[in-house]
């Protein structure tokens, strides 16, 4: 199985994860991520008393640990601009499928919602594959993980313009498309022609 270069993990909990209690708006909290069994990662929020409290051997070392302050997740009422909400919902998919032809601009997303105040990178993890950083949603708290692909500075311009075009397309990459109606073209081609005849 191949080693996922990026993950899309819940949202922080409501209440703490060892002593159950409900955290309160402000509180500070600890965030810890877990690798899982399955491959990817358990996400387990505490209170600082309940983190002090943990019994360390009675779980797996942390990939990744950071405090935060709880605020709880809030659904928009009224729609952001369009720009905003395509760029992270094309982030979401893209980090779900996992493709690796769209690294780049998985990464590239992640800095301008960063940039935006809507990602703040909580950590960084060197990992086989590279440096993995790890992203909070500052209003829902759901974590990304993103692997860093080392862009150059002679890469950044045109990987600017995929992220463009593909927002500017619904979040799908034209070339896909355009191969698919040269298809769709020459495969009409020859019964138009036999039609003729």
């Amino acid at each position: 199985m191949a080693f996922a270069e990026s993950w899309n993990i819940r949202s922080r909990a409501r209440e703490c994860h060892l002593t159950g209690r409900a955290f309160e708006d402000g509180e500070n909290i600890v965030t810890v991520l877990f690798p899982s069994q399955e491959g990817g990662f358990d996400r387990r929020d505490y209170c600082a008393d309940g983190w002090e409290q943990h019994a360390p051997e009675e779980v797996p070392a942390p990939f990744s640990v950071w405090q935060s302050t709880f605020r709880p997740p809030v659904r928009e009422e009224k729609p952001e601009i369009v720009a905003k909400e395509s760029a992270e919902d094309l982030l979401r998919r893209l980090v779900e499928e996992d493709d690796e032809s769209t690294e780049n601009v998985r990464y590239i997303l992640a800095v301008m919602l960063e940039r935006k105040k809507l990602l703040r990178e909580t950590d960084h993890q060197a990992a086989a594959t590279g440096i993995l950083r790890i992203y909070e949603h500052r209003k829902t708290g759901e974590v990304l993980i993103v692997r860093d692909p080392n862009i150059s500075l002679e890469q950044i311009e045109s990987i600017q313009e995929e992220v463009s075009t593909m927002l500017g397309s619904g979040g799908r990459q034209p070339e896909t498309e355009q191969d698919g109606s040269e298809k769709a073209t020459a495969e009409e081609s020859p019964g138009e022609s036999g039609g003729l005849q």
